[in-house]
């Protein structure tokens, strides 16, 4: 007689999810389900970057598409495999910065009617008190600026880069960076009450990180 056993299927370990740096390796080489695979790891990431730049905009989904087509022609460009997302993001504010001047040129020739940024669609309802009110002010005061005077205002006290990142991430020089942010601190405070110190601390930094990534909208 035989015994009646119970067959166990073995267990599979789950396999941890490919490095950016082996999915730009392969996407390189025309795989295409490493190039999907980049797009819908860092989608979430370009679409958050693009609204905080942009504001509401029926554009901002095409421009993310145009800037990570733009990034997998430009895969053998990339140094460092592993550094995919910084430069990616490097694109996606290329990419915006070409929109903005695009629509300045088209508000200044009557083609275009320049719409301001709602506040309260990019600041986030959690926000602090303080941290509301200056991102509120920043937004508020956007679309009175040149767009490369914006995206490095943005860059720096949204995104929360320091002034060589804002550099790297823009293509420019640092004594550049300075004095666009010097233009851009100057239309500001004309807008916003002058705030005690000449330095923030690291938690109000870190509280208006939160409060764009807790905005409701991609980040």
């Amino acid at each position: 007689m035989k015994l009646a056993v119970q067959s166990k299927s073995p267990t599979v370990a789950a396999l941890p999810a490919p490095s950016d740096a082996a999915l730009v390796v392969a996407a390189r080489n025309g795989e295409k389900w490493a190039q999907e695979a980049l797009f819908r790891r860092h989608s979430r990431l370009l679409n958050g970057l693009a609204y905080r730049l942009l504001g509401r905009d029926e554009d901002v989904d095409d421009l993310v598409q145009d800037a990570f087509l733009a990034a997998l022609r430009s895969l053998g460009s990339l140094e460092n495999p592993q550094a995919f997302s910084a430069w990616l993001c490097s694109i996606m504010v290329r990419t915006a910065h070409k929109a903005l001047r695009r629509r300045s040129m088209l508000t200044r020739l009557g083609i275009r009617r320049g719409t301001p940024i709602d506040p309260d669609e990019v600041v986030a309802r959690t926000a602090a008190p303080d941290v509301r009110a200056e991102l509120s002010a920043i937004y508020a005061v956007l679309d009175r600026m040149q767009p490369e005077v914006r995206l490095s205002l943005v860059l720096h006290r949204v995104e929360g880069l320091s002034i060589p990142e804002v550099a790297e991430r823009m293509s420019l020089s640092i004594s550049t960076v300075k004095r666009r942010l010097a233009v851009a601190e100057k239309r500001l405070s004309r807008f916003m009450p002058e705030r005690e110190g000449s330095t923030r601390p690291d938690r109000e930094k870190a509280d208006r990180e939160k409060a764009n990534r807790e905005s409701g909208r991609p980040s």
